[in-house]
């Protein structure tokens, strides 16, 4: 409980620490606009990596887990009734070939 109430209290302090520093630095200039936007031109490409190697392949292993998860459950479906139900798997598929090329394309429509 200490160790929760040390960690609340640091937590806390960090944060009204960071606000006065911001309040003080946006007061000082007087310029946000420029300060954003320097902030985000110089974010831009971090963005886009972490988004490219890291985002997309865990969205993509988690698409193809649950591919063949679905063509399991399918099969076994296929031998309880006889019939084969394609559209959940289909859309999976869409999905997972959405994400695997969205790198590709997704910083055009974006405008990043």
């Amino acid at each position: 409980m200490k160790r929760i109430r040390n960690s609340l209290i640091c937590f806390i302090s960090s944060v009204i620490a960071f606000l006065n520093y911001a309040s003080l630095t946006a007061h000082a200039e007087g310029d946000v606009a420029s300060a954003v936007e320097g902030t985000w031109n110089s974010a831009k490409s971090q963005i886009k990596t972490v988004t490219n190697n890291v985002i997309f392949p865990v969205i993509d292993v988690v698409l193809v887990i649950l591919l063949f998860v679905k063509l399991g459950l399918l099969y076994m479906e296929y031998r309880k009734h006889g019939q084969i139900e394609w559209v959940p798997v289909a859309i999976i598929f869409g999905c997972l070939i959405f994400t695997l090329t969205a790198p590709l394309y997704i910083w055009n429509v974006v405008n990043l």
